[in-house]
């Protein structure tokens, strides 16, 4: 297993990608511009922050393992470890690492020849729980568990550990000397968090003494009881805290499966837990209601609404007929039907007055938002089919509305809602910059053409059979033939775009291709003007100039992705094809092929007996198609709880690529089969999930991104870049990058990389994630932290006002 393919699995969990906190990289305050949106997390100075109290804080689950560095390490893993061991470097609000000043007076490259070499200046009072020094031996102790010369130690982090040549005490015990054998700009990125010798220092301790406890801690909370039975881990106060001390008296974290969290939330159980967008409705819906019906109303007035009628939540959708059947039945003469029904309507009941019992007490509770450290984007399978043809997955790029599709899930939060523009950085991050005019943006025109120059044509015959699968896999029966319904993973499987023989706007076809003719190209001749920077099959030569700061040499719609000019009698032929299709015919040609003897005769008025049964042409209608087969493609979604602002996105997905004549099959899929079955084994044309993103691009972004690589036995090694598509350029960029000690040109390499990622069209970034988290109003320094690190020691409960002490 490579080293890069080892951090990358500590991203990762199972069905989707894992969104572990950012580690940033660089200097110069004005790159990468403000973030899309700041933390909410009601920040309060220390002094107005009581002393003391309980924070019980919802995660998905109890960790599997304490040690980061493993591959079973979650979010959960990753939490613990902010607050009880060293963090060397923390992130701002905008997502960029600052040396944190609990553990660091100092940490700089000292010396860049012959060799790197970085020196660490420790906090002079930091010491481990047991009381000795945190130092040399530590950091010693780390490099050698994870610079994967000793197979021992079962990792899955290494990037950048393999780079060190030595490690050593500097001037006094406080100074730690690291010499480097190859240059590593993302060198900030290591020892965070920090163990101690005891856990990194022998296999032993490393793959099991840290799974389930850490028996020595540095951070201003020490490790508690983890409960199992109770599904809790109590962090508490680290009296040996050098720092200022944690405004809290113990930290629970609580395992609660996100579709449970309003009830829990409701239920006294939790004080703050991250929610989805339904969670964050209920809230919404009981402040709304406690507004209307005042201080006094009560709980079943909160969710009343005329005649008593519930407003929402169960019970909203039942009609005054099936109200009025239901009491016929409860009431009528067949008494088993009778009690059957009474059971139900006490159900129903009981569901209904628990509803308004829990949005009562959901009123006290507040939802702060923000923007996660992570970007939806829409993946494109390369390896074969339609898509590993680089025009196909260009034409689907660029057809794609992206700020319609933010706006979708983000405008109903009140949340920044524009797309984004990068690969490997968020807004706000330094490595950020907009590349997406690498590609371009949203043209149905230069879709259109993008995808005749590959070859497809509309109204095209059909050789496939009727009922083939979409896809290059052609995977999507085992989906198909389980049932239907929750809890089975399968909601269905349905097709858009489908050939009903009025896809699209049949009209608009052939006056498309001519305006895509007529207003592109000298003379009309082809699709754009020639351009030095295109190769002859529209690969970009120079994507460099469309990087930040490049000045476009015309103006004009960008020709990054325009296909070679068409001939002329290329160009005619879709005419004609596209007329056809507007005119609901087949031509004369195909007409008289279609008809057969039987027409003919019966034109010159001689009878005839029906001619021998003929298998009818099929054409693809406004569906592309080439070859004898539709431009089809299988499009996987998650069908889980939770999962249904990205359907939405799909389906409008689906709709924009029907415009260009693309039919897509969408096939919801359980969510913990979706990313294993599914996005890791290649088994999808299209599908939409979600990347972490990293202030740390030269190392974390390489294998995401890397080109594909034959194995002995003939399969593809991919690493993290589950696309299928790279190259050895963007390979070069980033390894370039992660060599470069001089910041700022190294992060113009990373942007290079990105503007030919945008080209190659593999992925397609959509939107940052919304974050929802549900709080306590008096809960400050805490809520969503957007790109941004917490700050445990000052999280706490705001003190009351005077006035309010005075009153009581």
């Amino acid at each position: 297993m490579s080293q890069r393919r080892r951090r990358s699995l500590a991203l990762l969990t199972s069905g989707v990608l894992a969104l572990p906190l950012l580690t940033g990289c660089g200097a110069g305050d004005d790159e990468g511009g403000p973030a899309a949106a700041g933390q909410d997390v009601a920040t309060t100075a220390r002094d107005r922050v009581a002393d003391g109290g309980v924070l019980r804080w919802a995660v998905d689950a109890l960790p599997a393992t304490l040690n980061t560095f493993q591959a079973d390490a979650d979010a959960t893993t990753g939490r613990i470890a902010g607050a009880v061991l060293p963090q060397l470097f923390v992130l701002d609000g905008k997502g960029r690492p600052v040396a944190n000043p609990d553990y660091l007076e100092k940490a700089e490259v000292v010396e860049r020849e012959p060799k790197q070499v970085v020196l660490y200046k420790l906090h002079q009072q930091a010491v481990w729980s047991d009381g000795r020094e945190i130092g040399a031996a530590d950091f010693l102790a780390q490099w050698r568990a994870l610079n994967g010369k000793d197979s021992a130690y079962w990792t899955a982090r290494n990037a950048g550990y393999e780079r060190i040549e030595k490690i050593e005490r500097g001037k006094t015990d406080l100074e730690v000397k690291v010499t480097f054998a190859k240059p590593y700009a993302d060198w900030r990125s290591l020892f965070t968090p920090l163990y101690p010798k005891q856990v990194t220092g022998t296999p032993d301790a490393f793959n099991e003494g840290a799974r389930g406890a850490l028996k020595v801690t540095a951070g201003p909370f020490d490790l508690g009881a983890i409960d199992k039975k109770t599904g809790s881990v109590a962090l508490t106060r680290n009296p040996r805290w050098w720092g200022k001390t944690a405004k809290l008296d113990s930290l629970v974290l609580t395992a609660v499966p996100r579709a449970d969290r309003p009830a829990a939330l409701a239920a006294g159980k939790i004080d703050l837990a991250e929610i989805d967008r339904a969670g964050a409705d209920r809230i919404e819906l009981a402040r709304r209601d406690a507004g209307r019906s005042g201080a006094a109303g009560t709980a079943a007035g909160t969710a009343a609404g005329s005649g008593g009628a519930p407003a929402h939540g169960p019970g909203t959708s039942l009609t005054a007929a099936q109200a009025t059947l239901s009491w016929a039945i409860a009431f009528g003469a067949d008494e088993s039907k009778a009690a059957a029904e009474h059971e139900s309507r006490q159900k129903n009941a009981e569901a209904v007055k628990r509803y308004a019992d829990e949005q009562a007490a959901l009123r006290t509770f507040t939802v702060r938002k923000s923007l996660e450290p992570a970007y939806t984007q829409l993946a494109m399978n390369g390896a074969s089919g339609p898509l590993a043809d680089e025009r196909v997955r260009r034409a689907i790029a660029r057809a794609l509305d992206r700020k319609t599709l933010a706006e979708i899930v983000l405008k109903p939060l009140g949340l920044p809602a524009k797309p984004v523009g990068s690969h490997v950085a968020l807004a706000g991050q330094r490595a950020y910059a907009d590349n997406s005019g690498a590609l371009g943006s949203q043209d149905t025109q230069a879709a259109q053409a993008l995808l005749a120059d590959a070859g497809w044509r509309p109204g095209g015959r059909l050789t496939e059979p009727a009922d083939a699968e979409a896809g290059a896999e052609n995977a999507g029966k085992d989906d198909a033939k389980t049932p239907s319904g929750p809890g089975t993973g399968n909601d269905g499987l349905y097709i858009v775009g489908q050939d009903d023989g009025r896809n699209g706007d049949p009209l608009s076809v052939a006056a498309r291709l001519d305006a895509a003719a007529r207003d592109h190209g000298p003379g009309g001749d082809g699709l754009v003007a020639e351009d030095p920077r295109h190769a002859p099959d529209g690969e970009i030569v120079d994507a460099d100039a469309f990087a930040p700061g490049a000045r476009p040499e015309q103006d004009g719609p960008s020709p990054v992705l325009a296909p070679a000019p068409f001939a002329a009698d290329q160009r005619a032929s879709l005419l004609t094809q596209a007329a056809a299709v507007d005119d609901g015919k087949r031509g004369p040609a195909l007409d008289a092929e279609a008809a057969g003897t039987a027409e003919v005769d019966a034109a010159e008025g001689v009878p005839t007996s029906p001619p021998p049964a003929k298998q009818a042409n099929r054409t693809s209608g406004s569906t592309l198609a080439k070859d004898g087969k539709a431009l089809a493609l299988r499009f996987v979604l998650p069908a889980g709880p939770g999962s249904e602002p990205l359907r939405a996105v799909g389906e409008r997905i689906s709709q924009m690529l029907r415009k260009v004549g693309v039919s897509t099959e969408i096939t919801k899929v359980a969510d913990e089969s979706f990313f294993k079955d599914h996005i890791a084994s290649g088994q999808y044309d299209l599908a939409l999930y979600s990347w972490p993103a990293t202030a740390y691009p030269a190392t974390d972004a390489r294998p995401i991104f890397a080109k594909p690589e034959p194995a002995a036995d003939g399969s593809l090694l991919v690493e993290q870049n589950y696309t299928r598509v790279g190259t050895d350029h963007i390979d070069q960029l980033f390894d370039q990058a992660v060599g470069e000690l001089d910041e700022e040109q190294s992060r113009e390499l990373v942007r290079k990389a990105d503007a030919r990622i945008w080209a190659a069209a593999g992925s397609i970034p959509l939107y940052q994630r919304p974050e929802l988290v549900a709080a306590k109003p008096s809960l400050v320094n805490a809520g969503a932290f957007g790109l941004g690190a917490p700050r445990f020691q000052d999280i706490g409960w705001k003190k009351a006002s005077p006035a309010k002490d005075k009153r009581k």
